[in-house]
């Protein structure tokens, strides 16, 4: 990260939002607060659309790195910085396969498992006969439970499910999300409390101050309770003792280790389920978290006594400091 006080050299910065996602408007929203931030910083910004004409517009735009600000599928789950490898521009964030793998949640849970973090129980079923998924998850997991999209974010997809719901109930929940997702993730639904915990690299990886996340007009963390202002409440640094601080921001540390993630992220967590008030269960990881005016990351931040444009330019300094990913220099055949 660049000092306090400090004057990085001005770069090119391309921001590329939107894309074919349900998450399109916050992207975009996002990568408002990310330019303002860069310019702030006194850096050259174009907001880009992640569009069939973004390979063009890059290649053709001499921009010195690129901050992806794109939640959702291509932008979050490394298509677009599979783009940016094949275009050999330095950029910000995690790479292809730690993109990929943080946002399908099936798969980071098997990474998780194995790393020995607190994952809940839980399966991913594939489209498929939603009778048979059912009764699979009532024998494996049971109520209360929460079914979710593999490849969303934003809470979008999600269904709750009490316990003495029946099997239709389970069946139905788990055929709501095959509408958005070929793999549904089912998992036993802690009661607690929904906290967050961001990870900056600079150039380690360190835990931003913990968030708690109320929502008292929602079941749950909600998309409407994401973007909706007043909606939310953040209460951070989250009020719990402090060993339960240190667990969580060592569990997010560990978690964006071990997907391999690079620069930033985001892992949400439950705390406590019923009267286990200090149980941890990690939920997921953000590659790209949300940049939004009631967006979480920015606040932790804030909170860290980090102001958004000094850490953004201390992304885009070291994204082009890094450099584009080195080729190798190709072997000729065996004659």
């Amino acid at each position: 990260m660049t000092p306090a006080g400090a004057k990085s050299p001005a770069l090119s910065v391309a921001v590329v939002q939107g894309g074919p996602s349900t998450e399109a408007e916050v992207s975009r929203a996002s990568a408002r607060g990310v330019a303002r931030a860069l310019e702030e910083a006194g850096h050259h910004v174009v907001r880009l659309e992640l569009d069939p004409f973004l390979p063009e517009s890059l290649r053709t735009g001499g921009y010195d790195v690129v901050f992806p600000v794109v939640h959702g599928a291509v932008g979050e789950d490394g298509a677009l910085q599979g783009l940016l490898e094949v275009l050999e521009l330095p950029y910000v964030g995690s790479g292809v396969l730690a993109s990929a793998l943080a946002m399908h949640k099936r798969v980071a849970r098997v990474i998780f498992a194995h790393a020995g973090l607190p994952v809940a129980k839980g399966v991913a079923v594939e489209r498929g006969d939603a009778r048979s998924a059912a009764e699979r998850v009532l024998r494996d997991v049971g109520t209360p439970l929460v079914v979710k999209p593999s490849a969303h974010g934003s809470a979008i997809g999600v269904e709750r499910v009490e316990p003495g719901a029946s099997l239709g109930d389970v069946a139905r929940a788990i055929e709501a999300v095959w509408t958005l997702d070929d793999f549904a993730v089912v998992e036993h639904f802690a009661r607690g409390r929904e906290v967050t915990c961001g990870v900056l690299e600079a150039p380690h990886p360190e835990a931003l101050p913990p968030t708690e996340i109320l929502s008292p007009r929602d079941p749950f963390y909600t998309y409407q309770a994401r973007y909706t202002p007043g909606r939310s409440v953040h209460v951070c640094p989250v009020e719990v003792p402090a060993d339960v601080v240190s667990r969580i921001q060592q569990v997010a540390v560990a978690a964006h280790v071990a997907l391999g993630c690079r620069d930033l992220s985001r892992v949400d967590f439950v705390v406590g389920d019923g009267d286990a008030a200090d149980v941890l269960t990690l939920l997921e990881v953000n590659t790209l978290p949300g940049m939004t005016p009631s967006s979480l990351y920015p606040e932790a931040a804030a909170a860290r006594g980090l102001p958004m444009p000094r850490w953004c330019d201390g992304l885009v300094v070291r994204a082009h400091a890094r450099g584009p990913t080195k080729r190798q220099t190709a072997l000729p055949l065996p004659v």
